[in-house]
């Protein structure tokens, strides 16, 4: 055979003498990885001398690994390349400020900027101006006529700022997702060996050659060859479409792709190709992931309900069959995201359309009063060289009208929600909740039901045997090794040791005096720490025989809820041993190990007694029971893909109690919960006893409930009809007092949730929470409305299905995931009331005063300053509210809940009243009260007058502290408790006033101020004062005996999703909105589209398999794990609607979250 490396492309001479080194190039192992099932055989045995050899040519041990030798690792990274795929280039900041310059309203401003600038410089002759009328007043001084171009400057300079503080806000959320993404990176680790040790390694520190240990609910992050196999199943839906489990062997096909799940058993894999050189890579680098994500966009598609979905494979005929298949698939309800989001943009629209209204009629009228004024009743006739004066009248009046819609436009809703979100994330991770979806964070606001797993949520996940049934005797503490017998001792040794994985260990303590480390299946590791309390050496055991020597394993799933190893005896024949939930293995054995080691009958009669006096009262005690067996094949060698025979005719060594002690801060959360209106149900694989037990110790159920507690074959008697489905009125009889499932499956988890979420049982439809941490959990963690995965006992599987990542795996967790959630709602309601406020009057003064004195008594670039407070400033001080206990002491609001209170309504309007009234008397009178010069009907290009400098001044002050009123929407009487905890809101109320002296003290013609004198500053502080007292007036006026109070800010009908929903699979209120939206030639206001695309870019990111498989979650963009190498896209998903026919595969495999082994 020729040496492989006689064929390196010339073309790199230092890769080439790099691969010398090593017996294959990339190219090779890359063509290799492309074979499947014989062909891949073929190819390793006859060009590489089989896996062994490969190993070999590779310079790394099957056994051992690699040595870690950081030189080696170096060198193999420059040859084989590294475990990342490039990401794509974030946007630029420039790129960000061309995007905010999109705004229709700025742009119309900037034109009717430029065209005032332009006309400033125009001077008619003297003697013209007499003929112009009125309309060209004589300036006071020459420097007041040169000063004409400031105003258009000045909202230039404006609108230049605008853009730069949107840019930036960008900007920083787009960092802030990309903080988010390396998170996730670090979260990702692997099972490697090197150097003999079994070591957690993030999966971008892979190399080829790196031996990989793999196991159920693992996602393969690299491309490799298996060494060494377990009964190993693996979806490789995600790369081919094929929705059946494929199952791997040294004989028959032993490769392994990356990006794919393994849904059963356990082997190790040598690794032989990494990143963009892996079977994911190069489909990744065809799609284009670097240079155009268009590709991308058109290969993803949608799906049913928690099932996963493929590419198109590329050279099959299966297209035109998915088609069709498509064509029959039932329609399932569609899954609502976005709610607020969609409620918002719905508002925001609607007040964009009174803005235009408003503002058209702005100019309208000034236009109709100039004209009618000029020509009519003074009868002057046009003349040409008086045209470019009226012009700019005309141009003024313009631009008062962008100003009203400016003003009237509340862009700074997106903004709020963006802020709101991107900082509760930011926070919520401080408290152990990683969220992978923005949406979840708003979601668990309105959860009103959370389904919980029992194994390391509610409890501690740290197992330890207590209790055990042996030769008869019930003991009730751990027994000296001394009372038994040797060749008993050595059944329970053995059953334990060679039948759990190997990758369950138990590690000596990290400190002194700590507890021994628990590494691997938690349940395992008691029986492991069992094996040690009886003074016994597990790893001997294991040493003795290796893993490369276990003949057949029937690994754990979530069908079987037991785990079978076989060993071939030294003196021929086969033992087979056994181990799983008590009630299960029992009814399996026909034979019991009495005191003396001999196996004598167990017949019907002796399991029940055995179950009243032994199971039963270990479960009540909140024991975990878990049943030793072995059975020994003498004769000639069974099929051992019969399971049923083979388990069969068992006889029972033990029976041992694990206790899992409930974590000490969960009876509190609970007790939250339920004060917060959240039911709390626990759904888990453990006997019905021991489920009660835990949960009557955790809170979920108290004596005297009237509620249910049922196992997973009385809930499916209970809710299915003759046919074996899902009836959902019978589902609806039993859901509402059902609060323990146990002995459930994943699919009776699936079920439960989806039954929930589509009930129209009471007011509001439910919104669920589930927990989840099995590869089979993946569907009903889909389907909820927030799925957790758990970080430390979670699969890969799981946490790609989720919304939010439980990084402590602890059930209160949740509890502050709900406290943020709904402290987003009470967040952007402040500020809506703040912004509304502002809204109404601002858009009032303009247009009347517009009206009655031909000009708005607040000038453009004091609007886009007022603008600007209200929007951005206030959307920073508001939306970073922190979240105080006292949100747990409601109900939840429910998606149908308007945002608008009549209690918001009530201060809306009673503000805006208040300011309305100040305004206009100081507009009208105020020249008198103050005794200065009036400051209406000014000619063009006057300069600015304190009239009109105290009217803005109060306005804007009258906004500072009617923003502290807006700290509060349930009408409190104290504005002021908490503001100290917030720094961002109080240095933004600071800052806004600084800023606001400096404007009005050397703002001069730009900001059209003129210098106050210090007790009319005085006076403008006293009124804006006022408000805070006024607002102690209003909150004292009951808001029920204001009856005609409306609300405001519904969410969408169902008639009008049922319309605008066809052919979607998930319904994105934001989306349909903004469809609708767009109508209007303001489309929402690119400001929000601006602000939204922002959420889309912060909320999705292809993630390495995204391209292969578009998540269900229906997130308008999605963070998600990525297998090899955690990187992870950043782009906006185009339509939903735009899909390929996917190839559904069914929900994955049959594991489940829980840990029995």
């Amino acid at each position: 055979m020729t040496n492989p490396s006689d064929r390196v492309l010339p073309a790199n001479s230092t890769a080439e003498s790099h691969e010398g080194d090593f017996g294959c190039t990339v190219m090779e192992l890359r063509k290799l990885m492309e074979l499947r099932s014989r062909d891949a055989l073929t190819q390793i045995n006859v060009h590489y001398g089989g896996v062994q050899n490969l190993c070999s040519r590779l310079k790394t041990s099957p056994v051992e690994g690699l040595s870690g030798n950081p030189a080696d690792l170096e060198k193999r990274r420059q040859v084989f390349g590294h475990n990342v795929i490039p990401p794509k280039k974030p946007k630029t900041f420039l790129e960000l400020v061309w995007e905010a310059l999109q705004d229709v309203t700025l742009i119309i401003l900037e034109i009717a900027a430029i065209i005032s600038l332009v006309l400033s410089f125009y001077r008619p002759a003297g003697d013209e101006n007499e003929l112009c009328g009125q309309a060209a007043a004589a300036p006071e001084d020459e420097n007041e006529a040169q000063a004409g171009w400031i105003e258009g400057a000045a909202i230039l300079f404006s609108v230049i700022i605008v853009v730069l503080v949107t840019a930036f806000n960008d900007w920083s959320k787009e960092k802030q997702f990309r903080g988010l993404q390396s998170r996730i990176e670090q979260e990702q680790k692997f099972s490697i060996i090197r150097n003999g040790q079994l070591i957690q390694l993030p999966v971008a520190e892979i190399v080829v050659g790196d031996i990989a240990q793999v196991k159920y609910g693992d996602l393969l992050p690299a491309d490799g060859v298996l060494i060494q196999g377990n009964d190993l199943k693996i979806d490789e839906s995600s790369l081919t479409g094929e929705s059946d489990h494929v199952k791997k062997s040294l004989e028959k096909d032993p490769m392994l792709l990356s990006g794919t799940h393994v849904m059963e058993g356990s082997g190790r894999m040598v690794v032989t190709a990494v990143g963009i050189n892996s079977q994911t890579g190069i489909i990744l680098t065809l799609l284009g992931v670097n240079e155009d994500d268009e590709g991308e966009k058109k290969k993803k598609a949608k799906t049913q309900d928690g099932v996963a979905l493929e590419i198109q494979p590329l050279n099959s005929q299966e297209g035109t069959d998915n088609e069709e298949k498509e064509k029959k698939a039932v329609k399932v309800p569609k899954k609502e995201k976005s709610v607020l989001q969609g409620k918002l943009t719905r508002l925001a629209v609607q007040i964009g359309k009174a803005g235009l209204i408003m503002s058209a009629l702005t100019v309208f009228i000034l236009i109709l009063y100039f004209v009618i004024d000029n020509f009519v009743i003074n009868r002057r006739p046009w003349l040409p060289e008086c045209t470019p004066i009226y012009i700019q009248y005309f141009v003024k009046f313009f631009i008062i009208g962008v100003t009203v819609l400016v003003v009237a436009v509340p862009e700074g809703l997106p903004l709020a929600v963006t802020i709101s979100l991107a900082y509760s994330v930011k926070k919520m991770m401080k408290d152990n909740n990683l969220v992978r979806h923005l949406d979840a964070c708003e979601t668990m606001g309105n959860a009103t039901a959370i389904c919980s797993d029992k194994t390391g949520t509610l409890t501690m996940n740290r197992m330890t045997v207590v209790q055990a049934y042996i030769g008869g005797i019930h003991y009730r503490q751990i027994p000296s090794p001394d009372v038994f017998l040797p060749k008993i001792l050595d059944l329970i040794v053995n059953g334990i040791s060679i039948n759990s994985a190997y990758t369950s260990k138990i590690l000596p303590p990290e400190k002194e005096g700590g507890l021994p480390r628990q590494v691997g299946n938690k349940t395992e590791c008691a029986l492991l720490g069992f094996v040690t309390d009886l003074k016994q050496d597990y790893q001997a055991v294991r040493n003795e025989v290796p893993e490369e020597k276990l003949y057949k394993v029937y690994t754990f799933n979530s069908v079987r809820k037991s785990m079978s190893t076989v060993i071939r005896n030294p003196n021929g024949g086969f033992r087979m041993y056994s181990k799983g939930a008590s009630e299960i293995i029992l009814r399996k054995c026909n034979r019991i190990l009495d005191r003396k080691g001999e196996a004598v009958p167990f017949k019907n009669k002796d399991r029940d007694d055995m179950i009243r006096t032994v199971i039963e009262p270990m479960a009540s005690d909140g024991l975990r029971t878990i049943c030793i067996a072995y059975r020994d094949f003498d004769d000639a060698e069974p099929s051992w893909d019969n399971e049923n025979e083979i388990l069969t005719e068992l006889t029972c060594i033990a029976v041992v109690g694990i206790e899992d002690p409930v974590r000490p801060e969960v009876p509190d959360a609970i007790a939250k919960c339920k004060q917060a209106g959240i039911t709390v149900r626990m759904v888990t694989g453990d006997n019905i006893n021991t489920a009660r037990a835990i949960a009557t110790k955790c809170g979920i159920l108290t004596p005297g409930d009237d509620f249910l507690c049922l196992e997973g074959k009385e809930f499916n008697r209970l809710i299915r009809n003759e046919k074996g489905e899902v009836e959902q009125e019978k589902l609806d009889k039993i859901w509402p007092k059902l609060r323990v499932l146990a002995r459930s499956s994943p699919t009776d988890k699936h079920t439960l949730v989806k039954g929930i979420i589509d009930s129209t049982v009471g007011e509001h439809r439910q919104v669920v929470a589930v927990t989840g941490d099995g590869t089979n959990d993946g569907p009903a963690l889909k389907k909820a409305d927030v799925g957790f995965a758990m970080g430390i006992a979670g699969t890969d599987v799981a946490k790609e299905a989720s919304d939010i990542i439980l990084t402590d795996d602890n059930f209160t967790s949740i509890v502050k995931a709900v406290m943020w959630g709904r402290n987003v709602y009470d967040s952007i309601s402040k500020f809506l009331q703040f912004q509304l406020t502002v809204n109404v009057v601002a858009v009032i003064v303009a247009f009347t005063g517009a009206c009655i004195t031909q000009d708005s008594p607040l000038k453009a670039v004091q609007m886009l300053w007022v603008n600007l407070i209200m929007d951005t400033f206030a959307s920073l001080a508001l939306a970073t509210e922190p979240p105080t206990e006292s949100l747990l002491k409601r109900r939840p609001y429910g998606r149908n809940k308007p945002l608008i209170s009549r209690t918001m309504m009530k201060n809306i309007l009673g503000h805006a009243f208040y300011q309305l009234i100040v305004i206009f008397i100081l507009v009208f009178a105020g020249e008198k009260f103050f005794d200065i010069d009036s400051g209406r009907k000014a000619p063009l290009h006057s300069p600015p007058t304190q009239h009109y400098t105290i009217v803005f001044n109060t306005f804007v002050l009258m906004q500072l502290f009617n923003e502290i009123n807006s700290r509060k929407i349930h009408g409190e009487k104290n504005v002021f408790s908490g503001i100290y905890r917030n720094v961002i809101f109080c240095s933004v109320v600071l800052g806004t006033f600084i800023c606001q002296i400096f404007i009005v003290e050397f703002g001069g013609k730009p900001f059209s101020c003129t210098r106050l004198s210090l007790s009319q500053w005085l006076w403008c502080l006293f009124i804006g004062i006022g408000e805070l007292l006024w607002g102690q007036i209003i909150s004292a006026i009951p808001t029920r005996s204001l009856k005609f109070l409306k609300e405001a800010g519904h969410g969408t009908t169902k008639e009008e999703i049922t319309k605008d929903a066809e052919g979607l699979d998930e319904i994105d209120h934001a989306e349909m909105e903004l469809r609708r939206g767009q109508i209007l030639w303001f489309r929402g206001l690119n400001r929000i589209q601006t602000q939204i695309d922002v959420i889309n870019t912060f909320q999705t990111g292809a993630s390495f398999k995204g391209v292969l498989r578009r998540q269900n979650m229906g997130q308008h963009l999605d963070v998600k794990l990525v297998p090899s190498s955690s990187y992870v896209a950043v782009e906006p998903v185009k339509s939903p609607t735009t899909s390929v026919p996917a190839v559904s595969s069914p929900p994955m495999g049959n594991q489940s979250g829980q840990s029995v082994p």
